[in-house]
């Protein structure tokens, strides 16, 4: 597919004149309406992802009262879904949302900023960005590539995956065909498995036709959505690979330099909200839609081995020391990054993990 052109930039509007006439400040007027394209790699309306990118726009153009005007464009309606980097990064389109693992192919280091295997959570992540210096190194890794990139939520910890046959030990694994995106599809493949990376539309499509074995997609939510639940039966998790990935909104930094301070922290405040509603509008659906998944279909739930788990957790630490190395700038994020996480393991074993077995003592 090739790219679509496109008309882009800044409308001017004619202020000379117009100020008393319309009791409107002259500045406001003077600097016109700022035209915007957004492209992102999943199809509009989208749960969770396609949605939130949305609201973000709108609450961009409502912030800032239609001085910046954002069209959205779902996957492969103006580039294909793994091309949006490349168009912000051109000038081609002037903001995304997506999540820095589908670009690794310009640097291991944006692995990071959305996720580890056996990584951050999706409290734990923000936390880090916010306070413990992620924030500025993303920007750093971002900035030679000609963007400014925002934190956007998360989904929470996902889903293992989709199968249709059980997996009960690592000879299992061995020759299985599955759509597995990050750093957890190359532990996959070291691990003996065959990862085929796809855009979230040709999943469904792709286990139907028997070109892969299995898939992991977000969740119960969005997995229910594209109807993973009727072409598998063994539903793994949780996600070894995905324990709360981060979502970007990506702006072209040229673009987001040129807008006037209140226009920038707009943006800013923007995708912070965003961020929040996106955490929250996956962890109250994701709740909601997993009851009914269990009850509704043919669908029985499964966790990996102990076996299988301690091999994804070796070539982890050696596939993480392996990017870790990858050069000076990324072995300073590796080194932040692995810092929070053993941090966050101590606390969370004595605090989070210790509260949900006691909860699901009372509740269950």
């Amino acid at each position: 597919m090739k790219r679509r052109s496109f008309v882009k930039g800044a409308g001017i509007a004619a202020a000379a004149g117009t100020a008393a006439a319309t009791g409107l400040a002259a500045p406001a007027i003077a600097q016109g309406k700022i035209e915007w394209n957004m492209v992102m790699p999943w199809p509009k309306g989208t749960p969770g992802v396609g949605v939130n990118a949305e609201r973000f726009a709108q609450r961009v153009i409502a912030m800032s009262g239609g001085r910046i005007n954002i069209r959205t464009f779902g996957a492969g309606e103006l580039v294909p879904p793994f091309e949006s980097f490349d168009a912000v990064q051109s000038g081609s389109a002037d903001i995304m949302h997506g999540t820095p693992y589908f670009w690794v192919g310009k640097s291991k280091a944006f692995n990071y900023f959305t996720t580890l295997p056996f990584g951050l959570n999706a409290v734990e992540m923000p936390a880090w960005l916010t306070y413990g210096g992620g924030q500025e190194l993303w920007d750093e890794v971002y900035a030679d590539f000609g963007l400014k990139p925002f934190y956007a939520g998360s989904s929470g910890v996902q889903a293992g995956g989709w199968f249709k046959t059980e997996i009960n030990s690592l000879d299992d694994l061995q020759g299985l065909k599955i759509r597995i995106a990050g750093l957890g599809g190359e532990v996959m493949r070291r691990i003996g498995a065959v990862v085929v990376l796809l855009p979230p539309g040709e999943i469904l499509p792709s286990m139907q036709s028997g070109a892969i074995d299995a898939a992991e997609w977000i969740g119960p939510w969005n997995d229910v959505a594209f109807g993973l639940q009727k072409v598998a039966k063994y539903y793994y998790v949780p996600a070894f690979h995905e324990p709360g990935p981060g979502l970007e909104v990506a702006v072209n930094k040229a673009k987001f330099d040129a807008l006037p301070a209140d226009l920038q922290a707009i943006v800013q405040a923007a995708a912070a909200a965003t961020a929040q509603e996106t955490t929250t509008d996956f962890t109250y659906h994701n709740i909601q839609a997993f009851g009914p998944l269990l009850a509704d279909y043919d669908v029985e739930l499964r966790s990996f081995s102990e076996e299988i788990i301690a091999r994804l957790g070796e070539v982890t630490r050696e596939v993480a020391e392996e990017i870790g190395a990858t050069d000076a700038l990324t072995q300073k994020i590796h080194a932040s990054y692995m810092d929070f996480t053993r941090k966050a393991a101590a606390y969370q074993t004595s605090f989070e993990e210790a509260m949900l077995s006691q909860r699901a003592q009372v509740w269950s």
